[in-house]
């Protein structure tokens, strides 16, 4: 079952300004291990996160950089969540994270479908139609 979809879109000329001029938010976005990438893989990245905090339907007790952006092992994006995030995305009954990433003509986009059953009690699956 689907249990939450988020969609961000991400200007590149104005994402790499902030970036430019707010030289620690690289630190407070961004795991380590993203940190270096180009500013539309940045982006990209950017939206993605702000994508799966919309398909949660909140914020509160999200970390960013407890999310990761990674490639699996045929080079498609995915999450890597760790602390809270994890810990939220459990509780709202998620089992699996769909992403999708693109940029090109001066943005970057995400789009994620989050997957499973739901939070406990939240009811609403075919049983109960």
């Amino acid at each position: 079952m689907i249990t939450g979809i988020g969609v961000d879109v991400v200007g590149l000329d104005r994402f790499a300004a902030k970036l430019e001029a707010t030289p620690r938010l690289r630190e407070r976005l961004f795991a380590e291990s993203e940190r270096a990438l180009p500013v539309h893989s940045l982006a990209a990245r950017f939206a993605a996160k702000e994508a799966l905090i919309k398909a949660l339907g909140r914020s509160d007790g999200i970390v960013w950089t407890d999310i990761e952006v990674v490639p699996d092992e045929h080079g498609d994006p995915g999450f890597r969540l760790h602390g809270g995030v994890a810990e939220v995305v459990a509780s709202h009954g998620v089992s699996r994270l769909h992403l999708s990433l693109t940029h090109d003509g001066g943005v970057a986009a995400a789009f994620v479908v989050a997957e499973g059953d739901g939070p406990a009690g939240a009811g609403g699956g075919p049983a109960d139609a």
